[in-house]
């Protein structure tokens, strides 16, 4: 891993003296200056109707209500698209639409998008209405098609838009431009979430109506699936889908994704989401059809629900085994760039004719977090083509790097689209060596090779007093924690009591934080990925980086130190 170093998280504390110390320290630190900002109660939600667009979606979706026409739901192949798809699907449903069905183009043959290829397939269920959830913003000729065939579109979606807007009848996206909602943050489903809300409200027209909140847990699993920055307004989502789950209330393919990942349903967070559920269910869109996954969160029947989650696992478990394989290729791969070219560029395209383009965004994604830098990984789509998945590093927005590329250098890039951490591209094999020259370039331009070094942001050092189960739960309840609002990491030096490898690749260790403290236990998951080559020893003094964690096991609870780094 290249070199890292750790900077610590410093604020003054204002916040109210019957919170738990180290969460008030922890709070201050991510800009919480009052109880007022902690509330995250759904009446702090942003308001429905200042989503921009959502007036003429509403409109619309009220027309095809009174007409009858059949609405088909188009979603993505991620957890983003598979949540939105089943929210919008079992919401229209319950509003008396009189046929909602979905369909969800097969990565493998169409790639991403509303393309006139799946219009066409559309096209034979007759629907009266294509709504996008989680894509839409570049299917221009997509729409087009589907205008030509007189299908009206509703365009759904959180990515930026290209340099047109498609012409769909009416479109909802808070990043549109000149877009005045407040929050850029919503995933797809807080999207889809919002017209439904807005929706509901206007068919009740003012009578007694079921309320949209009744999906919030499919939201808080979609939201943190993605990995959006969680502002105010996604945490308020995600705080009351997590509390609809552990009451019980969710759809029960969210309760089996979860007991198929071990996590007990009644204290679930936002971890076990991003952890146990999210990854079993994106692993239908990597390696299959993202319609099991849809399938799985449609279910009412508890047992279907638990044999489509026990699916869902089987290809999670098969996507681990090519993910690992893969990941040793590219190591390969960059080891061979480093003797060949010396320092490796600030920006790298990794590519292998043997990978599989449902993972070649977690392999991007591991490279990045190893090297501190954006990585693009590239796959075989075909005999001519290669789909890539970008991942970026903060300050790099790597939608625009690629945009940049693309104007500057029109005949490289096929299609692209995505946001400022991630994106996906289709360009033509003969020219990757070309793009990897223009990537590097753009790169270069965008960052300095200090901006390289590694950096684990600490919230700084507990006392031996501090590592306590009380504050493992404190800081456990005191989320959901996720992208833009971090988890808290800490940071320390520890002896080491004793050290052994369990389930193959995991380090379990006992420590001390000083010769009087208690033995603290510690858990580093994937040790001998990280490359080092030794078992640390019985008086070894370690400096970690870590969370403070709830471990239960046979009916027991425990502070547990889940380790992030270790030097």
């Amino acid at each position: 891993m290249a070199d890292t170093r750790i900077v610590r998280r410093s604020a003054a504390v204002t916040l109210d003296a019957d919170l738990h110390p180290v969460l008030r320290r922890v709070y201050a630190a991510r800009g919480i200056g009052s109880a007022a900002e902690l509330n995250l109660a759904l009446g702090g939600l942003l308001p429905v109707g200042s989503l921009d667009g959502i007036d003429e979606a509403v409109a619309l979706l009220c027309e095809e209500h009174a007409r009858r026409r059949s609405v088909l739901v188009i979603g993505d192949f991620d957890a983003d698209g598979a949540t939105s798809t089943a929210l919008l699907v079992r919401g229209l449903r319950r509003l008396g639409f009189p046929d909602v069905g979905y369909l969800v183009p097969d990565r493998f043959r169409f790639g991403y998008g509303l393309t006139p290829e799946i219009v066409a397939l559309a096209a034979e269920r007759d629907p009266g209405l294509i709504i996008t959830v989680d894509n839409g913003m570049s299917s221009n000729a997509g729409v087009a098609a589907a205008r030509d065939r007189g299908i009206d579109v509703l365009i759904t979606d959180h990515h930026l838009p290209g340099a047109s807007l498609p012409a769909a009848n009416a479109i909802c996206n808070p990043n549109l431009p000149g877009a005045a909602f407040r929050s850029k943050a919503l995933a797809g489903v807080g999207v889809a979430f919002y017209v439904l809300a807005a929706l509901t409200r206007r068919l009740a027209d003012g009578g007694p109506q079921p309320s949209a909140a009744d999906f919030l847990d499919l939201v808080a699993l979609g939201t943190v699936a993605d990995v959006v920055p969680l502002d105010r307004n996604n945490r308020i989502l995600v705080a009351q889908g997590l509390q609809r789950i552990r009451a019980g209330r969710s759809v029960p393919g969210i309760a089996a994704l979860l007991a198929e990942g071990g996590r007990p349903v009644s204290g679930t967070v936002a971890s076990d989401l991003g952890f146990a559920a999210a990854p079993r269910l994106n692993a239908a869109g990597r390696l299959d059809d993202m319609s099991l996954g849809i399938e799985c969160l449609l279910a009412d029947d508890p047992a279907r629900a638990r044999l489509l989650a026990a699916e869902l696992g089987r290809l999670n478990s098969e996507r681990r085994a090519i993910e690992a394989r893969m990941n040793e290729e590219a190591t390969a791969i960059l080891r061979r760039m480093h003797l060949d070219e010396g320092e490796l560029p600030l920006g790298l395209c990794l590519f292998d004719e043997a990978w599989h383009h449902g993972v070649v965004g977690l392999v991007a994604a591991r490279a990045k977090e190893r090297l501190h830098r954006p990585v693009i990984a590239f796959a075989p789509a075909g005999d001519k083509w290669l789909r890539g998945s970008a991942r970026s590093v903060a300050g790099v927005h790597i939608r625009d790097a690629l945009d940049a590329v693309a104007k500057r250098e029109p005949q490289l890039l096929e299609k692209f689209g995505g946001h400022a951490m991630a994106a996906g591209l289709t360009l033509h094999r003969d020219r990757l060596e070309a793009f990897r020259r223009a990537f590097a370039e753009e790169i270069a331009g965008r960052m300095q090779p200090a901006d390289a070094e590694g950096v684990v942001v600490s919230d700084g050092e507990l006392a031996a007093g501090e590592l306590t189960l009380a504050t493992a739960e404190a800081l456990r309840a005191g989320g959901p924690w996720g992208s833009g609002f971090p988890e808290p990491v800490f940071d320390g030096r520890f002896a080491v009591v004793d050290a052994r490898i369990v389930g193959e690749r995991h380090l379990k260790l006992r420590l001390r934080i000083d010769g009087a403290a208690p033995v603290q236990d510690a858990i580093a998951f994937n040790f001998e990925a990280g490359g080092r080559t030794s078992l640390p020893r019985g008086g070894d003094i370690l400096q970690l980086a870590y969370r403070l964690d709830v471990n239960e096991y046979q009916g027991s609870r425990r502070p547990q130190l889940v380790v992030e780094h270790l030097w």
